[in-house]
Order: structure tokens, then C-alpha cells, then sequence
């Protein structure tokens, strides 16, 4: 039978780097929260001129394009660990460069709109799987980048990492709802 909520993970659960997005998500139904984000982000870059969104906050930095590119990018592949930890593949899953994932995603030719679009798509497949899953499917745990991981973490990983870039968003490129 599938879980409605799923609990906080343990400090055991994920490595302590991913703390800084961990503490970003309330004690609340992780679920709702993924829910809710999708509609307030979404709002938030349908805010943007897309004559704005190739613009960045100082030299160096990545683009408004390029953030939500990452934010899909990374959702992406901590739902992929999730879906593998959580099916009991043990196989020891690799890091990612998040760098050279945004060098190469080719943004800047992509319309605003089109990345939003692709957000809600890519969320609702982390909804689908997450709403799959039993409880003993969500503290299973495996290998990601060298370090211990629980598929329960992982949900809560992509929840505070997606507030962390929103707080980007807003402090650093001034975007409001």
C-alpha cells in the first residue's frame, strides 16, 4: 500500500552537505510542499520578460534560464536515485558536475515558457513515483556520489534544493510573484 506522507529523515539519511536544502523544508507533508512549489516557481518565471530571462545578477553567474534549467537537471536525477534506491538497486549511483550540466544544457535557446512547461512534467513524475512508494520503499537507502542516502531523504533533497534556488531567484534577481 503507498504512503500519504512521508516523515522527515534521520541526519543518518543523507550526507550532512545536503543539510543547507534539508533545513529549507518545513516540518510539514513533503508532498504538499512539492504540490505547492510547482505552482509558486512556475508563477514566479511566468513572471519574467523573456527578454529578461538570459539576464544574470553578476558576471559569472548563471542566467534566470539557466537556474530553472538546473533546478529541472537536479530534480531529474535525485528523483532517478530516489526511484533506484527506493527499488533496491544497490548499484552505487554517480555524482553529477552541475556546472557542465548547465554549461550543456543549451538554455539560452530555449524559451522561459518552454523550461516551466518542462518543470511541471518533470514534478509530476517525482509526484507519480514518490505517491508509489511504501514506507519500507522510502528508508531504503543506497550509494549516491560516494555518500548514504534514503529515498525518503531524496524527496526532501529536491523539495529544499528547489527553495534554496527560489531564494536565489528573488534575493538575487529581485523576481516576486
Amino acid at each position: 500500500m503507498a504512503m500519504t506522507t512521508i516523515s522527515r529523515p534521520g541526519t543518518d539519511e543523507y550526507d550532512l552537505y545536503y543539510e543547507r536544502y534539508l533545513s529549507k523544508v518545513p516540518h510539514q507533508d513533503v508532498l504538499q510542499l512539492l504540490r505547492d512549489q510547482v505552482e509558486v516557481t512556475c508563477a514566479l518565471l511566468a513572471n519574467v520578460d523573456e527578454s529578461d530571462a538570459d539576464a544574470t545578477y553578476a558576471p559569472g553567474k548563471w542566467s534566470i534560464k539557466e537556474v530553472a534549467g538546473h533546478i529541472v537537471d537536479t530534480e531529474r536525477i535525485m528523483a532517478y536515485r530516489l526511484l533506484r534506491i527506493a527499488r533496491g538497486d544497490s548499484t552505487p549511483l554517480p555524482g553529477f558536475e552541475q556546472d557542465d550540466y548547465v554549461r550543456d544544457g543549451n538554455f539560452a535557446s530555449r524559451t522561459l515558457a518552454n523550461l516551466i512547461e518542462e518543470f511541471r512534467l518533470v514534478r509530476a513524475a517525482t509526484l507519480a513515483l514518490l505517491q508509489g512508494l511504501d514506507g519500507e520503499a522510502l528508508v531504503r537507502r543506497g550509494l549516491a556520489d560516494g555518500k548514504p542516502v534514503s529515498a525518503r531523504a531524496l524527496a526532501y533533497i529536491i523539495a529544499g534544493h528547489e527553495r534554496h534556488h527560489l531564494d536565489i531567484l528573488q534575493q538575487r534577481y529581485g523576481l516576486q510573484t
